[in-house]
């Protein structure tokens, strides 16, 4: 098998939270196909254990340490460089030599780079070269802006101006340039216009046998509760804001109107803000959870009140393939594809959120409609099979996917 150089913002495993699931699934995808030379970034010391899980899809394997707070010193040098924050954050010479070692050396031929960040490391001179972008993540940075005061407002919009200007070049450079949505691939197009032949997506898939209903999970939860949930690693800003909006503008009228409701807040490293949450009425922060599943399969409703997102929320997938029903905003459920009001209930506003929150909670029922939603859409197996061909020499990009490839 030839040689592929896949670099990663961030190591591929565990696959328990959004980017993760994604890569591992990918690098997982092509391993048999090829001989992976795997560069990944390890950001959290708990995950150095996980390397010997990735051996038996890689050739070689090198992970590097990123400190956090290393990472923002050095990132202010995009301020005197004109670039991204974002560049100079990942920029580390160790794997850039790699990079370029086993390029030059023949034993990879082919890269793929894992979120826009990583461009900055794949050699130029490898036959294919393809980026998945995952998001247009310069439009999240824009989004943070307008939510932020001077001077966290005029740095988030800068970085959304030069991330954009980014991600341009790299759709340029690349010959293939992926996104996690159909939603997500129009914006980079719209943007990159000269690029628009070689933008696609492949969307993600949901291990529907892993989050299935018919399984029996342990209840969480206290004897006469019902509970509204949310999951999400809560150490990351979005997940923040929606949690904080929804326990302090939302919640206390649906614990009004339901006094038995609990929200709960299911996710890793929660900060002060979030734990703060917890001494309001009714609402519980557990932190990282063994098993997600249980938390899910016996609650009320599970709610996705973001304000800010891109891309695809797997909380939103995995909640539909459980068969719960699902309130979710429209950025939740921007990219899914899923019809609200069958597969779940749309809501915008606090009132909004708050009457179909009560909705579910007195009139209690499954979703089976929305599991079938995800069998029909969200196969790995089914998804994946999109990116094969652009692996090739000579590959054309495939049309943004209107249904799920046979």
């Amino acid at each position: 098998m030839e040689g592929l150089l896949f670099l990663a913002h961030r190591i591929p495993f565990p696959p328990n939270k959004g980017d993760k699931i994604r890569s591992f699934h990918l690098l997982r995808h092509l391993s048999t196909r090829f001989e992976i030379h795997l560069g990944a970034f390890v950001d959290d010391p708990d995950d150095w254990q996980y390397r010997d899980a990735l051996k038996p899809y890689c050739t070689s394997i090198r992970l590097l340490p990123l400190h956090a707070r290393r990472a923002r010193l050095a990132s202010l040098v995009g301020l005197l460089t004109g670039k991204a924050l974002t560049l100079p954050y990942y920029r580390n010479r160790e794997l850039t030599r790699w990079a370029n070692e086993l390029a030059a050396s023949g034993k990879v031929t082919r890269g793929l780079a894992f979120s826009s960040a990583m461009a900055q490391f794949m050699p130029a001179g490898l036959a294919c070269r393809v980026l998945d972008m995952v998001d247009v993540d310069s439009d999240k940075w824009t989004q943070y802006a307008s939510t932020q005061r001077w001077p966290l407002s005029w740095v988030y919009a800068r970085e959304g101006r030069k991330l954009a200007e980014w991600e341009a070049q790299a759709a340029q450079d690349f010959d293939a340039t992926l996104l996690v949505s159909n939603d997500e691939a129009a914006l980079l197009q719209q943007r990159v216009p000269q690029a628009r032949n070689k933008i696609g997506a492949f969307e993600n898939g949901v291990d529907a046998d892993y989050f299935s209903p018919a399984r029996d999970y342990p209840n969480p939860y206290p004897p006469d509760i019902q509970g509204v949930v949310f999951t999400g690693a809560m150490d990351y800003w979005p997940n923040i804001d929606a949690v904080t909006w929804f326990a302090d503008r939302i919640f206390p009228a649906v614990r009004a109107a339901v006094p038995g409701a609990q929200f709960t807040i299911v996710g890793s490293r929660p900060g002060e803000a979030v734990l703060a949450l917890a001494r309001q009425p009714g609402v519980v922060v557990t932190g990282s959870v063994p098993d997600v599943r249980p938390w899910l399969a016996h609650a009320a409703c599970v709610v996705a009140p973001l304000r800010i997102a891109r891309g695809v929320q797997n909380k939103v997938l995995e909640a539909m393939a459980m068969a719960r029903p699902v309130v979710a905003s429209a950025q939740a459920t921007e990219g899914i594809r899923a019809e609200a009001g069958r597969d779940y209930l749309l809501a915008q506003g606090e009132a909004d959120f708050a009457r179909a929150v009560v909705t579910c909670l007195q009139t209690p029922a499954s979703a089976a409609q929305a599991r079938d939603c995800i069998l029909a859409n969200y196969d790995w197996s089914c998804n994946l099979a999109v990116i094969d061909p652009l692996f090739e020499q000579g590959s054309v990009m495939p049309p943004i996917l209107e249904t799920c490839p046979a």
